[in-house]
């Protein structure tokens, strides 16, 4: 099951995940000006691949302590 769903924001993923940061910038989601939304919604409006961000983002959480 995913740690980072498509329904969390940015923001609080970067907060809790800082290695985030770099795979919101490979995907060129916006996550300064559009980090107050969800993940969803600012992949959409910067047209980037959705699934394949989910992929990278969730691949970052693996091994880390919830």
């Amino acid at each position: 099951m995913p740690i980072i769903t498509e329904k969390m924001i940015i923001n609080e993923v970067i907060q809790k995940y800082p290695a985030s940061m770099k795979v919101f910038n490979r995907f060129k989601v916006d996550s300064c000006c559009g980090g107050a939304q969800s993940i969803k919604v600012t992949a959409e409006l910067n047209g980037a691949d959705l699934a394949g961000l989910m992929t990278a983002l969730n691949e970052i959480t693996k091994g880390e302590k919830q």
